[in-house]
């Protein structure tokens, strides 16, 4: 994965990462996708909640470069019924092939350059079953949902199991030659006034684009998603969730 990222590196703020991102339909949808699937990984882990969700009677297999997430999720009840690798999406091989592979939470977007966009989709060729399913997502770059990402928008209030009230906020730089975006992600904890940040950055990629890259990879689309409660994409849709399998030649 890209270079160290102390939002999820760091162990203190790693821990606000489950009480920031809830799950909702996307996890239905892998839920639904995994129905009949007897092994699962999820590229891009985190904290595991998507990966135990779906682990009990069938293989499952989280993978992530950061060691805090990982502390978190092998710490949550029924832990065990799951497999946390500690590794790097561009070039992780485990050696073993499965029927569904997931990557959510917009992970493909920490991937800056084209290069490291070829790795990871040649990473999940590589550990797709002939008859296995894959999806992703990302967000519509015409969308433009950055533009939200600035404090006088962002401005929250958060209530910690363990530091109590915590004021967050962001903030962001967008470059359009590149298509990154530069956000900074704060916390304000009431209770001792430690401010707690870190700098992320990710990259907005068009639909054609990655509709290329897949091509090249030996992937193929079967349905363009372009939200998670089902919706079709289209050029204003909010995300951009390809959801496919090997391509008949890679079969």
């Amino acid at each position: 994965m890209p270079a160290f990222d102390r939002l999820f590196d760091d162990a203190d703020l790693a821990a606000f990462y489950d009480l920031e991102n809830g799950w909702g339909s996307d996890l239905d949808t892998c839920r639904s996708l995994a129905a009949d699937a007897g092994s699962v990984l999820d590229l891009g882990c985190g904290t595991g909640e998507l990966a135990l969700s779906l682990a009990g009677g069938r293989r499952v297999v989280g993978v992530d470069p950061a060691t805090a997430m990982l502390d978190i999720a092998r710490g949550k009840p029924g832990a065990a019924a799951a497999r946390f690798v500690e590794g790097d999406a561009r070039t992780i091989r485990l050696g073993e092939t499965f029927d569904l592979i997931v990557m959510t939470g917009h992970a493909f977007q920490v991937f800056l350059t084209q290069a490291d966009q070829r790795a990871v989709l040649a990473t999940i060729a590589a550990h797709l079953s002939p008859t296995g399913r894959f999806v992703f997502d990302s967000r519509n770059p015409a969308v433009r949902e950055w533009e939200e990402w600035v404090p006088q928008a962002s401005g929250r209030e958060l209530v910690h199991d363990r530091l109590g009230p915590v004021k967050a906020w962001n903030d962001m730089a967008h470059d359009p030659a590149t298509g990154i975006v530069t956000y900074e992600t704060h916390y304000l904890v009431a209770a001792d006034g430690r401010h707690l940040q870190a700098t992320s950055q990710i990259l907005f990629t068009s639909k054609d684009r990655i509709e290329a890259l897949l091509a090249e990879s030996g992937l193929e689309v079967r349905r363009w998603a372009g939200d998670w409660q089902g919706g079709d994409w289209h050029p204003g849709a909010p995300e951009i969730i390809p959801i496919g399998g090997l391509a008949a030649s890679g079969r």
